[in-house]
Order: structure tokens, then sequence, then C-alpha cells
């Protein structure tokens, strides 16, 4: 390149120059074709989930990039707008509005798109699945064994120096919305308050607390009946996550066996109702318990705190960041007996 006499380059040198970078730069697009603008483009374009009909009659406003403003997972678009079926990546369908059955869903499925059939509830409770085999491609269910799992609460990694544990003014409390006779838990409940006493809360006992009432009447109580209403694998609800763990109280639980709790929480922070040849042991236990004993339920928040899952769009938003590693095409030939296994 020639220099100018103020040692710089002259306007000859400059276009030469240029017209060298720009034929380098041509050149990388050539001989790697792949990483055109085209290609690149189209992967940058957001995953566009639709929602058939969303879980909750109140349905919040996802015209916004939700997923990204709260809870930091970019590509991902949310919607509800069933006229943009034919440009939905995705389409997640809740079980519980899919009732009365085929009726509800689309007449046309685009072969690139891939439907979720999304449930909370456990398979006591999920009627009507025999009629949606070969209808999805994904799961979305609190099983860990889920195209995508969404359990209801986790301990997320948390160290803290102190361990604060609530005052308390008696011992045993449950909240009880939903009683039924036939079930395990009324059963367990009938035969352990032969033994102690249990402060009973909700509509089953006409004492309904209020939203805001809920943890600081149960943290009260240094021990809570987490007992599911029915027993799976990994159904493991709200009760523990937030009316127990959440609440400051040590829940005393009755759903799958111990080892499945273990795998979500520590085994020193619950007491497994299997735990003990019988409901007198037990009670014998927790009326007994002296306080170091107690305080050792708690060795858990030195380490972590619950983080709890309640919205929807958190979950659905979960839908882009593994859609990645699922597998594409795939369809469950029968529901009903994954779901039941």
């Amino acid at each position: 390149l020639r220099w100018s006499p103020w040692g710089r380059p002259g306007v000859k040198a400059l276009v030469t120059a240029g017209l060298f970078v720009t034929t380098l730069w041509n050149l990388r697009f050539f001989f790697n074709p792949s990483k055109g603008s085209g290609e690149d483009s189209k992967h940058r374009e957001p995953l566009v989930i639709l929602v058939w009909e969303w879980p909750s009659k109140q349905v919040p406003d996802v015209s916004r990039d939700v997923c990204r403003e709260l809870y930091g997972i970019t590509g991902c678009q949310l919607t509800t707008e069933r006229q943009l079926l034919h440009q939905a990546d995705v389409v997640v369908f809740l079980h519980s509005r899919l009732q009365p059955g085929r009726d509800r869903l689309p007449k046309e499925r685009l072969p690139r798109q891939n439907w979720v059939w999304a449930s909370l509830e456990s398979p006591s409770n999920t009627r009507a699945l025999a009629e949606w085999n070969q209808t999805f491609n994904w799961v979305m269910t609190y099983r860990q064994d889920s195209d995508i799992f969404i359990p209801y609460g986790k301990l997320v990694p948390n160290r803290s120096a102190t361990v604060n544990i609530p005052a308390k003014t008696n011992l045993v409390s449950w909240v009880i919305s939903n009683y039924h006779r036939t079930q395990k838990r009324a059963e367990v409940y009938k035969n352990l308050s032969k033994y102690l006493h249990v402060n009973i809360y909700g509509k089953a006992n006409n004492k309904p607390l209020c939203k805001d009432c809920l943890l600081p009447t149960i943290s009260k109580s240094k021990f809570y009946l987490a007992f599911e209403n029915s027993i799976h694998r990994d159904y493991i609800t709200e009760k523990l996550w937030r009316n127990s763990l959440l609440a400051g109280t040590v829940p005393v639980v009755l759903g799958p066996p111990r080892a499945n709790y273990e795998q979500f929480v520590p085994a020193d922070s619950f007491i497994h109702v299997n735990d003990f040849g019988s409901l007198e042991e037990l009670a014998t236990f927790l009326k007994t318990m002296n306080s170091s004993r107690y305080q050792q339920f708690f060795a858990w928040k030195r380490r972590f705190s619950v983080k709890l899952y309640t919205d929807w769009r958190e979950r659905i938003c979960t839908i882009c960041t593994a859609y990645p590693r699922l597998p594409h095409g795939h369809l469950y030939p029968d529901l009903q007996s994954w779901f039941n296994s």
C-alpha cells in the first residue's frame, strides 16, 4: 500500500483494501453456505407455542415476550390465538379442557407441528384417556419421565448461615377440601386421630383459609399432614412443597414410597407414614420428639430454598427449553397405558 506524506494510506490504497476485505467476506459464504443469512435468520425465528385453551378461566396477557421478560427464556412466543394455528410449531392441550372429546381438537394438523398433552392430575383423577391414542407427540406432566417435566416445586441451591423455624403453638395440622372416605388419606387420618389431635382446616371442615392466611396458619404447627389424594409415582404436590416445606413445618407424607420422595428432597427433611409399623407408633414419635431432634428436620434450609411452580406461563415456556432434545414425529400409541404405568 502506498502511504501519503502524512503517514496515512491514500484514497487509492483504502479503496483497494476495502475491495480485498469484501472479497474475503463473500468467499466465507461460498465455502461455507450452511451459515448463510437465510438459514441464520430462520434459526433466530421464535418458536411459536399455541395454547389451544388456557388451563385457567382467567387468560393472562401473553402478547409480549413473557418467556424472556419473566423467566429469561429467549426465542419463545406464547399465544392463545387459534388463527395462528398454521404458524404454530407446538400446540398444547390441557387434558381437563379436552372434554367432551375429539371435537375440541383442531380440524387439521400440520406435518411439522408437534402436539403436547398436558396434565397435573394423577391417573386416579384423569378420565377418558383411551380415546387419545396416536394423537400426541409429547407429554407434559409431573412425572420425571415426561417429555416436558413440570413438577409442583423443587429445591434450589441457596446457602444460608441461619435456619429460621416459625414459632409453634400446636402439634399437627391438615388442610383438606375434598374429603372422601374411600381415599387412603381419609383412612390414615381417621386412625391417626385416635392417638393425637389434628387441627383441620379447609372446606371439608368448614374452616376455609384465605390465600394470605394459609401459610401463617400452617406455620404454627410442628408437623403437617402432606397426604396426597392418590398414590402414584412422582405425584408429589403443593401439599409437600407449599403447605409443608415453604410454610416451615415438617411434612408427614402419604404418597409414593420414601425412595421416590428422596429423588426430590433430602431424606432427613420429612417423615413417611410407611416408616412406622403402626399409626400409634407414628403418633408417639411425633408427640415425644425433643427440640434438638425436631430442628434436624430443617437442616436442608442451610443449602436450599423452595421454588414453587404455580404459573402456567412458566410451565409452557419450558417447552422451548426442552424443544431441541425432544423426539420429532413420535406419537404415543397408548397414552392411558403410559400414564398408568
